[in-house]
């Protein structure tokens, strides 16, 4: 990406506190059209020390990408002090914790979008696009806005893909994850247990998983022979 283009682009702070995986996210970042990793973080009061010395040099952050569970600070707490200290920056929250008491508080703290860890890139690209309209829509509408422009504005943050096309209790983001799995391991199988030690949930999640992709003919389903007792099974991408 040029100079002018990194100047229009929108400012990312990343924050995860394990360096491989906020190195990973700030490089998803940077595939993204329009957004560049401008800085990360390992913890909470780096972040804020980062977000302070941003604003004060007149080159404010556009978005954090925020994990939620950090060393020193959870990541609610973070957002708290942002809001606290007058700094607005948008926030998209990364973590592994379904709790529903966390996404409320997340919720009233300004955090709009989620990221359910293990994502896909696709899902993440998605997320800052939707963002970005969203702020394209916010603008839209100059100093004044309609109801009408708000109500698109906030269209963009909910997903094309809806989620009520899947069971109770399955997510977009994990079903994705799972199946570009399995697709990066073409011709392997794996029983829900290895899937679920892969991908770092538990096994009977990788199993309900697992069981709607074969449902849907999106996986192949097979006992594992030389098992005792109960037949133990096996998923593999359809060829």
């Amino acid at each position: 990406m040029g100079t002018a283009d990194q100047q229009k682009a929108l400012r990312v702070l990343v924050v995860d506190d394990e360096p491989g995986t906020a190195a990973a996210h700030a490089a998803y970042v940077d595939r993204v059209p329009g957004f560049t990793a401008a800085a990360t973080a390992e913890s909470g009061q780096q972040a804020l020390a980062l977000l302070d010395q941003a604003q004060a040099a007149g080159r404010g952050f556009d978005l954090v990408l925020l994990d939620m569970t950090l060393p020193d600070l959870h990541g609610i707490d973070v957002a708290k002090r942002m809001r606290g200290r007058g700094l607005t920056t948008d926030i998209i929250a990364i973590t592994a914790v379904r709790d529903l008491g966390v996404v409320r508080s997340a919720v009233a703290t300004g955090i709009t979008q989620y990221l359910i860890k293990p994502f896909t890139f696709a899902v993440f690209a998605e997320k800052l696009e939707n963002h970005r309209r969203f702020i394209a829509g916010m603008q839209a509408g100059g100093t004044d806005t309609s109801q009408a422009a708000l109500d698109h504005a906030f269209s963009a943050l909910r997903s094309a893909g809806a989620s009520s096309t899947l069971p109770k209790g399955l997510i977009p983001e994990t079903l994705n994850a799972i199946g570009e799995f399995l697709a990066a391991h073409r011709g392997q199988a794996f029983s829900a247990t290895e899937l679920a030690a892969a991908l770092g949930m538990s096994r009977v999640t990788a199993r309900r998983y697992l069981e709607h992709l074969a449902e849907g003919n999106n996986a192949v389903k097979q006992p594992r022979h030389g098992t005792r007792g109960r037949p133990e099974y096996e998923y593999q991408a359809r060829s």
